[in-house]
Order: structure tokens, then sequence, then C-alpha cells
């Protein structure tokens, strides 16, 4: 019988494994694929940004939903000190723009074969192809596992670190939600984040592949904003996406219903500066059309479709353009309002959304309040951060959490 099992081999359940294995469990780790760490490949876009080199109130900021949560695992395994460990592993780290952290070789793989190397070195018995069916219980507490191809495992504790539904091709594809569930455990309703929106709007789609710099992107939500930032964004063949798409979808309600979305192309400007400037442009190329005349304030793919967004005809000239026309292109350049038609699909987001209702966990074990001897760690949790290595972290840190107090509660277990 092993001490701890492990149940999946992500960046949580390799950092579970390795950290209970260093406090001396005999550690298993499960992994439906047949390599580990899949998932870590292509975060980053291939260089994996690990985690962001900030203090812990600058991190929590950054995390939407239950950042109070997560104050034992961040003071487990703090950004620093995963930087610390990476490299003390033989993987150099190297921040970036944004203080966000990578490998300093810049491939995603050098963190896998680090964590890997590092769980061989402790004795870590992994098992790849295994797909786990089920927990078994007894006595009101984990005992054991099942595996689709007819095995079991037996154990004192397990840790569920089976990622979320994003990225499905990586194995990601909800079994952690199902075994949550089925051990009785309550499980939010899970939708992409950090993903692209499609919108109702067709005319994104007309300058596809256009990227809008310093432009400002607006969410209302009652007497406030849900979102209100400035960044770049994207305009894509389905809508909109890019940086600041991306970290507006974890604001977006759970209620299901949608909020306009306002562009601002001149947040810097105001909008009487704005219009003395129009007029000035306009005066001075009677016989430009509008079209051209915008370049002047944009791309020129926008520039081509941007008359008629505002309700202008693009072949008025400067001299054709009357005041009526005028205010309207400066209020689309103060704000064109977007209408969201729906989230890209999951398996194009970057987290899930949602998870194992984090009032069931004890934040300072990760250990299921409902089923002794049950951890949770990383994605399947309902805790999620905006981009810049702050999900990466979060998996780290509540994985070395969980795998130290697991082996704790394994070690206690023994003497029982």
């Amino acid at each position: 019988m092993d001490d701890l099992l492990v149940v999946g081999g992500g960046a949580s359940g390799m950092m579970a494994a390795l950290r209970a294995a260093e406090c001396g469990a005999r550690v298993r780790l499960l992994e439906r694929n047949e390599k580990l760490g899949k998932k870590i490949y292509i975060t980053g876009k291939g260089r994996c940004n690990m985690t962001n080199d900030c203090t812990l109130e600058e991190f929590l900021r950054e995390v939407p939903r239950n950042p109070r949560f997560l104050y034992s695992a961040l003071a487990e395994l703090s950004p620093q000190a995963l930087m610390e460990r990476m490299e003390a592993m033989g993987c150099p780290v190297q921040v970036q723009r944004g203080r966000r952290v990578f490998p300093a070789s810049e491939k995603a793989s050098d963190v896998t074969l680090a964590l890997s190397r590092r769980l061989r070195a402790l004795h870590v018995g992994i098992e790849l192809n295994t797909r786990v069916s089920g927990i078994l219980t007894e006595k009101d507490r984990v005992c054991g596992c099942t595996t689709e191809d007819g095995r079991t495992f037996s154990c004192r504790a397990l840790i569920l670190a089976t990622g979320g539904l994003s990225a499905p091709l990586t194995g990601s594809t909800g079994d952690g939600y199902r075994l949550a569930r089925e051990t009785g455990h309550e499980v939010t309703p899970l939708r992409p984040s950090l993903t692209g929106i499609c919108t109702v709007e067709t005319w994104p789609s007309m300058a596809q592949g256009l990227s809008l710099k310093n432009v400002r992107l607006s969410a209302p939500g009652g007497k406030k904003f849900l979102f209100d930032q400035r960044g770049e964004m994207l305009l894509t063949h389905y809508g909109i996406s890019g940086p600041l798409v991306l970290e507006l979808t974890s604001h977006l309600p759970d209620s299901g219903e949608m909020p306009e979305i306002h562009l601002c192309l001149k947040p810097a400007v105001e909008e009487a500066e704005l219009d003395a400037r129009m007029v000035k442009d306009l005066s001075a190329s009677p016989g430009r059309s509008v079209q051209r005349i915008l370049e002047g304030y944009m791309p020129h793919s926008l520039a081509r479709i941007f008359p008629e967004i505002c309700g202008v005809r693009p072949e008025d000239t400067g001299a054709q353009i009357n005041r009526e026309s005028r205010k309207k292109l400066v209020r689309g350049l103060k704000d064109l309002t977007l209408h969201i038609r729906s989230l890209r699909p999951m398996d194009e987001a970057v987290i899930t959304r949602g998870g194992v209702v984090v009032r069931q966990v004890d934040p300072g074990t990760m250990e299921s309040r409902l089923l002794p001897g049950l951890f949770f760690a990383g994605e399947l949790l309902d805790v999620d951060a905006h981009t810049g290595g702050y999900n990466l972290q979060i998996a780290f840190a509540t994985g070395a959490l969980a795998g130290r107090r697991a082996a704790e509660y394994c070690l206690r277990e023994e003497t029982v």
C-alpha cells in the first residue's frame, strides 16, 4: 500500500507528489497521459510563464474569485520560492516584461524535465496511461482508487489534481469534477475563462488580425464597472481577443447575463480635443475621403471600415462631412459598443472558471472538509486568475501545500 496517491501529473500534481515525497511519504503518481506535464508544454505559447515575480498583495489582486483561499498556499510556496526551487532543480529562470517569469531557455519542456527529474530522484512511483475511474472509501475515509483498466491502488490519502476542462487534448476532460461530485463535493458551474469573445457585430472580422494598442475596454455592471482597463486587444474572424479581452472574460457575471462592451480607441484624448482636431483635419483636406483622413487616427484596415461602423458614408470627403457626421466619428473614437454573442469554446480557453466549492476544502491544508484523507490542488478548485503566470503559480502553490499536508496526514495515520 502507498501512503499517498496523486491523481494527475500536471503542474499541481507533480509539485504535490514531490513535496509529499520530500516529507517522507511513499508516493505514487497516476497520470492518464503517456507523459507527465502535457499541459505545461503548451503554456505561454510553449515558453511556460510559470509565475509572476510580485508581492502577495499584488498577486491576490489578480485573482477575481476566492483570493483569500490562497493565503496559506502562497505562504507555502510564494512566487519567489518557486523561482528558487526551479533554479535548484536545474531550471534557471528569467523575469520578463510585466514581471512574468519564464525558464531561461524559454522552453516549457525544461520545467517538466526539472520536475520529472526531481520525482525520479525522490523515488516517486509513476503510472502513465492510467486513468482513475473511482475513489474508494472505508469507514468514511479515503482508502484507494480504481482505474479504467481494472486495477486497484490502496493508500492512506489521495490528492486530486486532474486539472480543469480547458485544453482537453492534454487530458483535461473534467475527470476530477466527476470524482469530486461522487465523493459528495459541490462543483460550481464550469465555463471558459481567459478566452476570446464572439461578438454580435461582424465588423471586427473585416479587420481581423489587427492588434489595437493603448485602447480602453470597459464593461458596465450596475453602479460600477465590471471591468475597465487599458491595454492591447485583437480583432478576429469571430470578434475580439487579446490580453484585454482575456482578462475581461474572467470578470463576466456568473448569472449568464452578458454586459455591453465599450471600446475607446483614444482613451488619452478628451472628446472635445478630438472634435477640435477632427474639425481641423477635415478643413485641411476638403477633397480627401473621410476614410483617408481617418488613417491619421487608426490603422488603415480599421479606417477602411470605420465610417460605416459610425453610420457615415466612407466616400464622403472632408468638405462633405457635416457636423452630425463629424460627431458620429468622434463618438465612435471614444465609444464603440460591442455585444457578446458567446465566449469561445472551452478547448480554446486558457483556464476553467468554476470548480470544487472552496468552502468544502480547508484552505490551510487543501484537505476536504467532507472526506478525511482527500485533498485537492490546482485548476480543479474554484479559483482562477488573470494571465501573467498567476494560474500556474496557483497550481504549484496549492500542490505544494496539499503535498506536505497529505504527507503529514499519512504519517499520523501510520502511527494510529
